[in-house]
């Protein structure tokens, strides 16, 4: 009887590469990391060291291996609570010990679950008309004020603010107590550390003020949403408040930043302009493209920890060690991404990662795309004929944080 075929060998993975620090320096404008590209290119599973904390991690920047990476339960994000990994900041900017950042399934699930009370199809409905509405009405204040002017001052700062304390619930009067927190809660400078914790502070208190508030009256946004959970014991007041707290950290100053990146590339791509002034209709799809395009953060973001021996791209992460993703890398994955580098609405490639992938997938996404499209929808319909107002290289982009973006975005018309 013949025997049957051996089994075909598997390659042995290769030797651990060696450990680069990695600075994360400023990027003018929109250029893409070349420390991301580089090792995209020659080592796409390499390991390094960041600013802060101890000991090195694996960073992983091709595409299918981030998508692997984080749809595999066998990398937790619940193991990084408590460490001293190497990080890009002193302080977590969501809490460790509360909300869906940090944990893993089943208790994600059960959290997750809650927050998409709010995130209905039911609820954006409700809430795009208001956001067209509030859209229209900071365009009017700058057309009255006339050119030159600042569009980061006029609408990508005052909107995504506005339609965020909208869904959660805030009264626009206590909005200023607010407004401020998001950008020191995503600083990651030298002098960042105590800035970081007295946000954290302020916030959680003025969630927890907000929580109180809808519990004595309830209303339909996320302040309700997670008030009535809470109160039934869904889900605990810390768990609400990191809840809150990556909500409005993410609707607010992360929209800001990230549209007005979207706005700058338009800008500074004038035949994708044109041609979106010419068909309005594109206008999902190009904003599409533009969330893949844009690199909408510095560095990296949450780990995730092996909880057993995995191999990744050839290389083979020991149970215990950190490992993080690079979406932004993943977005210029020229194996999926023909190109990666050109602006091009007529893709037709596999999604994007920009709000990541699987368990974590930012739940927030539905809104982030809607007020992508208000905004640079109601800017062309209103104002034809925009283009900068200085040369692109003049045009000032945010230091020291986590998020890209412009700090300033003249304009005229």
């Amino acid at each position: 009887m013949p025997l049957d075929p051996a089994p075909a060998s598997t390659p042995s993975p290769t030797p651990p590469p060696p450990v680069r620090f990695w600075p994360v320096d400023d990027l003018p404008a929109l250029d893409p990391d070349p420390f991301l590209d580089e090792v995209l290119r020659d080592e796409p599973v390499t390991r390094i060291k960041l600013a802060h904390g101890e000991g090195h991690a694996w960073l992983i920047t091709r595409y299918e291996d981030v998508r692997f990476v984080t749809s595999d339960p066998r990398f937790s994000r619940e193991l990084v609570v408590g460490r001293d990994v190497t990080s890009m900041r002193p302080e977590p900017v969501a809490s460790q010990t509360a909300g869906l950042q940090y944990i893993d399934p089943p208790r994600h699930n059960r959290l997750r679950r809650v927050v998409a009370r709010a995130f209905t199809g039911r609820a954006m409905q409700r809430l795009r008309p208001m956001a067209e509405r509030r859209a229209a009405e900071l365009l009017d204040v700058m057309e009255a004020a006339g050119p030159p002017a600042d569009l980061m001052e006029h609408l990508h700062g005052p909107f995504p603010i506005a339609v965020i304390r909208d869904f959660l619930g805030v009264d626009e009067k206590d909005w200023h107590r607010w407004a401020a927190t998001g950008e020191a809660l995503l600083s990651a400078g030298a002098d960042s550390e105590e800035r970081a914790k007295e946000a954290a502070r302020a916030t959680r208190a003025r969630l927890a003020e907000l929580l109180q508030h809808r519990r004595d009256e309830p209303r339909e946004d996320l302040a309700g949403v997670l008030a009535l959970a809470a109160a039934a014991d869904e889900i605990t007041d810390d768990e609400a408040i990191s809840l809150a707290t990556s909500i409005q950290v993410s609707g607010g100053h992360a929209v800001r930043n990230n549209s007005g990146s979207m706005m700058y590339a338009l800008l500074t791509h004038p035949r994708q302009l044109d041609r979106l002034r010419r068909e309005p209709e594109l206008l999902p799809k190009a904003v599409d493209e533009l969330f893949r395009y844009v690199p909408h953060r510095n560095g990296v973001g949450i780990p995730r920890v092996a909880v057993e021996d995995v191999e990744v791209g050839g290389q083979l992460i020991r149970a215990g060690e950190v490992i993080y993703n690079a979406y932004v890398a993943a977005n210029r994955d020229p194996a999926v991404f023909p190109d990666p580098d050109d602006l091009d609405f007529d893709r037709t490639n596999g999604p994007h990662l920009a709000f990541g992938h699987g368990p974590h997938h930012c739940m927030a996404a539905i809104m982030a795309r809607m007020e992508a499209e208000i905004m640079i929808g109601s800017v062309l319909a209103r104002f034809p004929g925009i283009r900068l107002a200085v040369p692109a290289e003049d045009v000032e982009f945010q230091r020291q944080g986590l998020i890209r973006g412009p700090r300033t975005l003249p304009v005229t018309w």
